[in-house]
């Protein structure tokens, strides 16, 4: 499996911390946000190479990162240098199959979100289901609904739909920027931008594909932290210095 990782964000709501910085690289308790998720990633064992897809203003500090780490990671400079220009999260995975060549299951997830659980439990999810899968949580909070992905699930937790910052919420699942797609569903990303997938949130190729094929919704075991500004960065902080 591979695993490619979502990074050409500008992070605008972070600055000036995220001006000339990228955001999955800022600290917390003691190592970059995106060291807590490949670190967890290693020890689960399963993922052969792990591709950062970012932008033309972040690549060279993304290198001088990798170039630390013994682990085999890839980074892949999308061309962008500003928000008004950037591909967004749909062409960037279209962007990473194409220059990787990757013919192989693939774990895609962001590189801004941390984690109190390991991810071990979602592969193996998805292992079990043979199927493309995505992760979940509910979100009593109908205004924090309004601004995600929020998905519609039957008894089995098989995805019927989902809707990218619905005005009418058709569920409390909401299903954050980390999915497991077969190698055979990873095919299909192409297609999905030439039929008129939105090609902004990550969760517009996940709308489109599980209309056309089955795919499952694994339900989180712990929380999830979005950092979105300096007031959750500071939070977070305090919460894994813990």
């Amino acid at each position: 499996m591979k695993c490619l990782i979502l990074a050409a964000g500008y992070a605008t709501r972070l600055y000036p911390l995220t001006e000339n910085f990228p955001k999955p690289l800022l600290e917390v308790a003691g190592k970059p946000i995106l060291d807590w998720l490949i670190d967890d990633l290693d020890r689960c064992g399963g993922v052969d190479e792990y591709i950062v897809v970012t932008n033309h203003k972040f690549a060279d500090i993304f290198q001088q990162w990798a170039d630390g780490h013994t682990l085999p990671i890839t980074v892949l400079d999308d061309g962008t240098s500003t928000n008004d220009t950037r591909l967004g999260a749909v062409r960037d995975i279209r962007f990473a199959i194409d220059q990787c060549g990757i013919d192989d299951d693939l774990l895609v997830m962001a590189g801004d979100n941390l984690l109190d659980f390991s991810l071990v439990g979602f592969l193996y999810y998805a292992y079990q289901k043979k199927a493309s899968c995505v992760m979940c949580y509910h979100e009593p909070d109908e205004v924090r609904l309004r601004r995600s992905g929020v998905a519609e699930l039957d008894a089995d937790k098989r995805l019927l739909s989902l809707a990218e910052k619905p005005a009418e919420p058709k569920s409390h699942w909401c299903v954050p920027a980390f999915y497991c797609f077969t190698a055979q569903d990873v095919k299909l990303v192409g297609k999905a931008i030439e039929e008129g997938c939105g090609t902004d949130a990550p969760g517009s190729f996940i709308a489109w594909l599980c209309q056309r094929t089955e795919m499952f919704a694994w339900p989180m075991p712990g929380r999830r932290y979005d950092i979105g500004n300096l007031e959750s960065y500071n939070e977070v902080k305090k919460i894994f210095e813990k």
